[in-house]
């Protein structure tokens, strides 16, 4: 496998690229189980890499030719961890997970661009809240990263976390979780949700289900629900559940956070659009790095591909509209994206959009990246 990835002749570096990207020296390499791996990096001698917890690197590979991009959530947290890291889970088939996990050691310097993401929540010492964290399988990241910050900067909240998993040996952060329970009784709890259990783990069996859901949450700490935040981060499937068992317990939209490493299955229903609004080959002027750009973006390529095609550096990762790696602000025009999960609805009505899911529908787009 020809590959490009590794840059020790660099350091611990900028990126070549610019602003928005770093190269960073492995650290550590620790497997978390037999299919996932923690990737720990050195700081820049530029500083610190600043981040806040629930964010995510995106990493940056040549493999076979190709430049891969894959965003990997930070599973450390800024107040407690020296060392910003990553966890990488094997996926079948998975190009950049696959190799990631057969390839990197200490030492290696990978790409990134910089940590983003709005899976974030500001801590106080002040707060006197219950965050419950609803996890599954390699979901467990983001939300590793809230539970360490949480504990370290609240005193007197509380943090209850849902794991689901295949089976007792899939566990991503076990041992750290049983060592974090220790430290923090009484205001951290752990409830695991195994498909197959051993005899030995009083958990429930099977996937997670509204069922479990309500007899869980019946027997958590309870506060105030105007105190209670919910987030959820792992395979679409299960954050289907979770969303529709705490809609139907009445639980306010706006106190539930999530995270979603694909894109739904659910059909998007596409708004209604005038004759002057249909998706036709239309120029779009795109604004980064102080530098405007023309071009034409016809009906069957976003905008992000065909800035790409174009050979303008745009900043992108998942190109699937979940991942806000490209978002830009649509300061003119008007655009049809075919997936906004990633933006939040406050973004939406600011004019954010996602050139990578976006299509023109008018004759005036300027997107504003940066």
């Amino acid at each position: 496998m020809a590959f490009g990835l590794f840059k020790k002749k660099e350091g611990n570096s900028g990126s070549s690229r610019g602003a928005g990207y770093v190269t960073l020296k492995v650290k550590e390499v620790i497997n978390e189980t037999n299919d996932a791996i923690s990737i720990h990096f050195e700081h820049p001698d530029s500083g610190e890499i600043q981040y806040k917890s629930g964010q995510f690197f995106t990493v940056i590979a040549n493999i076979n030719g190709k430049e891969e991009r894959r965003a990997y959530s930070l599973c450390t947290s800024p107040f407690v961890d020296p060392n910003p890291a990553v966890t990488v889970k094997r996926v079948e088939g998975g190009l950049m997970s696959n190799f990631l996990n057969d390839n990197v050691k200490s030492g290696d310097s990978l790409e990134l661009m910089e940590p983003i993401g709005n899976f974030t929540t500001e801590f106080s010492s002040n707060n006197h809240r219950h965050l419950v964290l609803f996890g599954g399988g390699s979901g467990i990241t983001p939300l590793m990263s809230i539970a360490k910050s949480a504990l370290n900067q609240e005193p007197n909240s509380k943090v209850s976390l849902i794991y689901a998993n295949r089976n007792i040996n899939s566990i991503i952060f076990k041992s750290t979780l049983d060592e974090m329970l220790g430290e923090f009784h009484g205001r951290f709890e752990v409830k695991h949700v195994l498909e197959n259990k051993p005899e030995s783990m009083d958990c429930p069996e099977g996937y997670l289900t509204e069922q479990i859901i309500k007899e869980t949450l019946a027997v958590l700490p309870q506060l105030s629900s105007d105190s209670t935040e919910y987030f959820m981060c792992g395979p679409g499937p299960m954050m289907d559940v979770v969303t529709q068992s705490l809609d139907n317990l009445g639980i306010d939209k706006s106190r539930v956070y999530k995270e979603s490493f694909t894109a739904s299955l659910d059909t998007k229903t596409s708004e209604s659009t005038s004759d002057s609004e249909e998706i036709i080959s239309r120029e779009v002027t795109i604004i980064y790095d102080d530098e405007e750009h023309k071009i034409t973006v016809e009906p069957d390529e976003t905008i992000l591909e065909k800035g790409l095609d174009e050979d303008i550096d745009l900043p992108f990762s998942c190109q699937s509209g979940l991942c806000t790696a490209c978002r830009g602000k649509c300061i003119s025009g008007k655009v049809k994206m075919d997936e906004d999960e990633g933006l939040s609805e406050a973004e939406i009505e600011e004019g954010y959009v996602l050139p990578c899911v976006s299509h023109p529908l008018t004759d005036d787009v300027v997107i504003e990246i940066g």
